[in-house]
This record gives C-alpha cells, structure tokens and sequence, in this order.
C-alpha cells in the first residue's frame, strides 16, 4: 500500500489590527486549508484501495488471493555437480520406447524447447537415429550431455570398450559424458539371457574396464542403473579409482524409493528419476491424484509439471519420455513447489505399499529376483 503523504499545517499569522473583518478572513482561510487536506487524504486512500482490489482480482496478492497460499524458500537447480566437477542437466530427455521415426524429431524439439540432456542406450536401438538428430541440430556438442548404457551381455571387460564404440559411431560422437552399466546382471558371450553368475555377484571387473575408458578420454563420467542398496555396498566395498556418479532407477509416485534416495544422499550418489510419471499403466492415474490435481490449480501448472517438478526437489535427475512436441515442451518447465505442498505430495507419495513396474526377472528366466535377491 502507498504511504500517506503527511500533513503539515503551518500557518502565516500576521499582526494586524483584530477587527471584525480580520478575524473572518482568518477563518475562512482555515476552513479552506483544512478542507483542501481532508479532500487529498481521502483521495490517496481511495486509490490505495482500488489498487489493493485490482492487485487481488488480477492475481498480483496471489498470497492473500489464496491461490499461492504456500510458502517457499526453495530454489531447484538446473544442474547438480558430480564427483568429477561436471555438472548433469536436471531435466533429461529419455529415449526409451521412442519409436522408430519419431525419436529423431523429439530430439531435435527437446533441444529447441532449451534440454541439453539425451538419455539413452544401445538396447533402445535408436541410438543412429538419436545421432543424426544431433548432427542437424545447431546446439554445439560440449553444450550437450549424452549418456549411453552397457547392455548385459557387454559385461566382460574385453567387451566394454567395443560396445561403447558401437555406441559412439551411431551417435556420431567421440566421447560420452555418462555410461552405465544398464543392469546389474551379465550373461554370457552370444547369448540373450543365459546368466553369467561369476559377472553378477562381482561387477568390480566390468567397473574396471569402465574406469580405463574415462582414462582414455572415450567417458567423462561413469555409473550404474537399476541397483539396490546391497548391489551399491557390494560394488563400492572396493577399492575404486572412480566411485559410480550415478544410479539411474524407477522413481515415481507410486515407487518412490524413500530409503534407496536416503543412502545415495549420504554417499555422494545421485539419483536419476526413470519413469518419473509412473509405467504407461500408471501416468492417467498419476496425473489425476486429487494432491497433485489441487497442487497443479493452486500454482497454476500442469498435473505432469507437478510431479516432474517434485523430482528435481528431491533432489534426482529426472527423465520425462515423449514424442509428443506439447509434452516435451511441457515437461522441462520446472517450478519449485512451496514447502507445504512438497512435503504434502512426498507423504502421499510414501504412504502406499511401493509398487514397480519394471523388473524384467521372470522374462529373463533369472532363478532370482534382481531387485531383492543378493548376492546375484
């Protein structure tokens, strides 16, 4: 509200002869003076709360409005720096399940739309099409971080290096500045899933031939996907020249992984959000939470920006697939949600039984499940 203007009353008395006519003149000049104050005052007090009705009604008090009722203080972070120094994009486009055809354009709108983070892997077998994107696209390549995976039957350490070349020729690039072992199981030379036991109970091996690729310069940063918290101790229990940056897993509403997102903050790992709105199953039923519905109106965002926004929150890297340009674009505006509604989305998030959707055990035929079962 503007500050009233102070009145300053200071009046011109004269010696002059005290007659009849002086003294009327006088008082007719007070009335005068005193009514000219009153008129102003209420005029500046007029506008003021106009102003403050206007203000209301066209969303300016959105704090006293009740449509930002909330309270923040948070800021989210464009990047997060890892063990190296380099700094990973956020927001990631994920490739998975991108259809032949249509990645390539998804690519060239993500890059367009402001995302300098591809994720994806030479299991997708879409990394050409990925690559010809990149080389039309006029985002200089140092501005774009890409990051590939190592397929489990690339996990003898002679096999590391002559996966990730295959990679790098169908990017069209020469370095990576992330690579992940894409599961925490192997198999064997040849074959599609017969089980490489030596390899899954001890992946130190297979991290080894990882960490002579970011010697050679071929990998920048390297780390693992899908593994659970005995998988990480089992690994890390080692003596590693470069400890895993990253551990790209299921994250969403209905598997939010409260424990496994505890740890990797207290061991210097940083989590990567895939399927961050839930399986295809689950994004309608995501999206149509009464919580996030409420949380979307009273910020005055989507559903989708909600829940991508209260992954970057949390503190994890997350990677939103589509091919649709609207969600693409959608998708990478973030907003820091206000202290009450994260707190309220993360305790909705928390209180049902987790439930995954990706966990490929039984199709592999593995005589364990990769997700609970250790030591394999």
């Amino acid at each position: 509200m503007p500050s009233l203007p102070t009145t300053n009353y200071k009046y011109d008395y004269q010696l002059v002869p005290d007659d009849g006519e002086h003294v009327e003149k006088r008082r007719a000049n007070t009335k005068k003076r005193l009514l000219f104050h009153f008129v102003a005052v209420m005029a500046v007090l007029y506008a003021a709360f106009s102003g403050i009705r206007y203000g209301a009604r066209a969303g300016w008090l959105k704090g006293c409005a009740g449509k930002m009722r909330y309270s923040t203080k948070t800021q989210l972070p464009s990047h997060y720096t890892l063990p190296s120094g380099d700094k990973i994009p956020s927001v990631a486009l994920g490739v998975w399940q991108a259809g032949k055809g249509e990645v390539g354009q998804a690519v060239k709108v993500a890059l367009d739309a402001g995302y300098r983070h591809i994720d994806g892997a030479w299991i997708y077998r879409n990394e050409e099409e990925v690559g010809q994107a990149l080389k039309e696209s006029s985002v200089p390549r140092e501005e774009i971080w890409l990051t590939s995976k190592l397929w489990n039957t690339f996990h003898a350490p002679e096999d590391v290096e002559p996966a990730l070349d295959e990679s790098l020729a169908k990017l069209g690039t020469d370095y990576l500045d992330l690579y992940i072992i894409h599961w925490p199981v192997a198999f064997k030379k040849g074959s599609n899933n017969e089980l490489d036991e030596q390899l899954t109970a001890d992946p130190y091996p297979t991290w080894q031939a990882l960490e002579a690729l970011v010697d050679k310069g071929k990998v920048k940063n390297i780390g693992v996907s899908n593994f659970n918290i005995p998988r990480l101790a089992n690994l890390t229990a080692n003596n590693l020249k470069y400890r895993p940056a990253v551990n790209q897993v299921e994250l969403n509403f209905w598997n939010p992984q409260p424990d496994l997102l505890k740890w990797a903050k207290e061991h210097n790992l940083l989590l990567e959000a895939y399927s961050p709105l839930g399986s295809n199953k689950q994004v309608k039923e995501t999206l149509e939470r009464p919580e996030i519905q409420q949380i979307a109106k009273d910020l005055g965002i989507t559903p989708a920006q909600v829940i991508i926004s209260w992954h970057v929150q949390r503190g994890t890297v997350v990677l939103p697939k589509s091919v649709t340009p609207s969600r693409i674009q959608e998708n990478f505006k973030v907003t820091a949600l206000p202290d009450d509604a994260f707190a309220k989305l993360e305790a909705a998030a928390t209180a049902h039984p987790p439930q995954r959707v990706v966990n490929p055990s039984k199709n592999w035929g593995l005589p364990f499940d990769v997700f609970e079962d250790y030591p394999y």
